[in-house]
């Protein structure tokens, strides 16, 4: 257990450059957007009600209050949201490809200590599952403070308060990482983690079995998608299923699926791929 810890640690250590330059961006790019987005839309609405000579009721009543919604909607607040999740995707196949490619080939080292190769398998997801899990636990710290900060800058005879769980789930983006019940959690994360073995599984076909492990581990891709999609797929046609019914069949699925591509990941690792 304890070497497994020391793995998490280290491969979150070889990230954090980068993760608390995600964590930067996002603090620096969503706070100039609130103060920027703010003004401009404090001076298109006094500019409104100059030309056309309205009160602020009346501005109001033809173009509707200020909420942050406006904020939560714009490039400056969701583009940092988008970039860490991209950089995170990468990551995914950075995490092993850089241990292959880079100037010592660390895989080495790596698959040649004394512990079990499921270990560096779980460790590289484990590290991965929780810098998720810490962009969106800044995210929800940060949020109430931008949130106070619109409050705050907007007169009180234009503001539309919201809070801050009408926020998450007006946004799309931010309702999506942000799940407003336990369901919606593991809907969201359970696909995060089933997409991420199912990943891992590929890139080991491919270490294993070099272009023909391209292929397979394309095609395990698309199987495992049209697998898990099933139920969805079956609606199209004559069959019928409950929400509760289609939750519990995708949530059971993505299970099975989540667990046979780290079996099948960690025994690739184990047996197919050679230092």
């Amino acid at each position: 257990m304890m070497r497994y810890i020391k793995l998490v640690n280290f491969e979150i250590n070889r990230f954090s450059k980068i993760y608390l330059s995600l964590l930067l961006i996002t603090l620096v790019s969503q706070f100039a957007g609130v103060i920027i987005v703010t003004k401009s839309l404090l001076k298109d609405a006094r500019d409104i009600m100059k030309e056309e000579r309205l009160s602020e009721a009346a501005y109001i009543t033809n173009y509707g209050s200020l909420d942050f919604n406006h904020i939560a909607n714009t490039l400056l607040f969701v583009g940092p949201i988008a970039l860490s999740a991209v950089a995170l995707i990468f990551y995914i196949f950075l995490i092993w490809y850089r241990d292959w490619f880079g100037k010592n080939t660390f895989i080495y080292r790596l698959l040649m200590l004394p512990t079990s190769r499921l270990s560096i398998y779980l460790s590289k997801a484990t590290a991965i599952f929780l810098m998720v899990l810490g962009l969106i636990a800044f995210q929800i710290i940060i949020l109430p403070m931008q949130n106070a900060l619109f409050n705050s800058n907007v007169p009180e005879a234009l503001l539309s308060e919201m809070s801050i769980s009408t926020i998450t789930i007006a946004n799309p983006i931010l309702s999506l990482i942000i799940p407003s019940s336990f369901t919606q959690f593991l809907l969201s994360y359970g696909i995060g983690l089933m997409i991420m073995s199912i990943l891992f599984t590929a890139i080991m076909f491919e270490r294993s079995f070099r272009i023909k492990g391209i292929i397979m581990g394309l095609l395990y891709c698309g199987i495992a998608a049209v697998l898990f999609l099933a139920p969805v797929l079956m609606e199209i046609g004559n069959f019928y299923f409950y929400p509760n019914e289609l939750f519990g069949l995708m949530l059971a699925i993505g299970i099975i699926l989540t667990g046979l591509s780290v079996w099948l990941g960690a025994w690739l690792l184990k047996n197919r791929v050679t230092v």
